[in-house]
């Protein structure tokens, strides 16, 4: 099978379809992403009937507490060699629990209690977890190279375009047929939950998967908050929390602000939001090509500057014409996967650098400290849902918003992703892991890989002992 794991020092060429099997993964776990972003907590306190402030509080929470889990997950990953390989075995064992968690949202209703909906919201968190992060691991030892990496996460943010839109699609397709928007919703997660094994096992099919040498000693748990103090972590995390949190934002208000301020349907709402989420197809090898010519941190500048500029038009256009819109929502989208694409690519290079300063491998324990990150940011722009619910804003269906409490919408809408984007590009002003710093540290850490694997394979040959073999590489 072309999957099993391997130290080999060879890298496998990495085609195209190479790259978009690996990248389907994407398509489920994205479509989660959007689901749970933009339809989910509407759809429980619209739909389901639990109190706004109650399916908030319920998102930030598990939010929050599921990110010492990713940390664990991520550790668990990093240390993990299997003859199937380090993180393709999560992917397996992740992908029976996102299913099953997204079949738990199914079954809630206007009896759920808060508690009852965050023990739903965790377990999916986790099952999530489990894929994402694998996925993500995976995806920056796939293509080491600076420009490798680039197009890696391109296709993976890509692919994670066609999940998205077809979630989006589904409601529109559900309307049309005259159901109702929840069944609509419902509709999505059951997209999900047969997508998920579909693309989890073509990915394990289609690649195989580098297990990294390790020369530094063994894991200590004080290690990890070496990670704290490194100035390219904090500039990375810092600008993940504020590129997350800017779409997340508006996208947690997106389907309130633009049927109750800017004057569409909800088929128009979520058609404009298809061709936001759609720009990522443009908008992801856009960004992948400008990173392979300017630097990812100089692309993730130019990206979050043009999709501030485009915030900044919205309010003017003229309320639910959706001509005028459709540009402009395009080019923010675009600008908007180009920050995933970056981010995650940037996130590889990183790890790069702290493998060859501690001769250990941190690629899971990096992913899941970025993917805390988000969450983290996910579970404050859930909390525009209390603000909303405190300035006096409805959200049940049918409800009546009296002028102040629209004007308070648009407010919270538009203003804080603009901050937040901006100082995500704010942060890698001065960073200096270059394409040419990272190519001398790719240099040096095959010369190290292909050291430990040469003086492996000696030991092997003279001694037949392939138990002693394993026994002198790291684990």
């Amino acid at each position: 099978m072309a999957s099993q794991g391997t130290s080999s020092g060879s890298q496998q060429t990495l085609s195209l379809p190479l790259i978009l099997a690996f990248a389907s993964a994407s398509i489920p776990i994205q479509a989660l992403v959007l689901a749970i972003s933009v339809h989910l907590p509407r759809y429980f306190a619209s739909h389901v009937g639990l109190e706004l402030a109650a399916v908030g509080a319920a998102f930030a929470m598990v939010r929050l507490i599921d990110i010492p889990i990713d940390v664990m997950l991520g550790t668990a990953m990093d240390r993990t060699r299997t003859r199937f390989g380090r993180y393709r075995v999560w992917m397996l064992a992740g992908t029976p629990v996102l299913m099953a968690g997204c079949w738990l949202l199914l079954q809630a209703n206007s009896t759920t209690s808060q508690l009852g909906l965050s023990g739903i919201l965790l377990f999916l968190y986790i099952g999530y977890s489990m894929m994402y992060l694998s996925h993500l691991a995976w995806g920056g030892v796939l293509g080491p190279t600076y420009e490798q990496r680039s197009k890696v996460f391109g296709a993976i943010i890509g692919l994670g375009v066609v999940g998205a839109v077809i979630v989006l699609g589904i409601p529109i397709v559900m309307d049309e047929l005259g159901h109702t928007d929840g069944e609509g919703v419902r509709a999505m997660v059951w997209f999900i939950i047969g997508a998920t094994p579909v693309t989890a096992l073509l990915v394990l099919l289609s690649t195989r998967e580098k297990i990294t040498p390790e020369t530094g000693k063994a894991f200590r748990p004080v290690d990890y908050l070496t990670l704290l103090k490194r100035g390219n972590v904090l500039r990375l995390l810092a600008a993940d929390l504020c590129v997350t949190l800017g779409p997340g934002w508006m996208a947690a208000l997106y389907l309130f602000y633009f049927k109750d301020s800017r004057g569409f349907d909800t088929t128009a709402a979520n058609l404009l939001l298809m061709i936001y989420i759609g720009a990522g197809f443009v908008g992801a090898p856009f960004a992948a090509w400008l990173a392979n010519k300017i630097g990812k941190h100089r692309a993730l500048m130019v990206t979050t500057t043009i999709y501030s500029l485009g915030l900044v038009l919205i309010p003017f256009l003229p309320k639910g014409n959706f001509l005028v819109f459709s540009p402009g929502m395009f080019v923010v989208g675009a600008m908007a996967a180009g920050f995933g694409v970056m981010i995650r690519a940037l996130t590889g290079d990183i790890a790069d650098e702290i493998r060859l300063d501690t001769g250990r491998e941190w690629m899971g324990l990096m992913y899941a400290l970025t993917i805390g990150t988000t969450k983290i940011a996910s579970g404050l722009s859930a909390l525009t849902f209390v603000l909303l619910a405190y300035i006096g804003y409805q959200a049940k269906a049918g409800a009546v918003n009296t002028p102040q409490a629209i004007q308070s919408l648009e407010l919270v809408y538009i203003v804080g992703p603009i901050v937040f984007v901006m100082i995500a590009g704010a942060c890698f002003i001065g960073y200096k892991l270059t394409p040419e710093r990272h190519a001398d540290i790719r240099r040096q850490l095959d010369e190290r890989d292909a050291l430990s694997e040469g003086g492996a394979s000696a030991l092997e040959s003279l001694t037949g002992d392939t138990e002693l073999v394993s026994a002198s590489r790291p684990s």
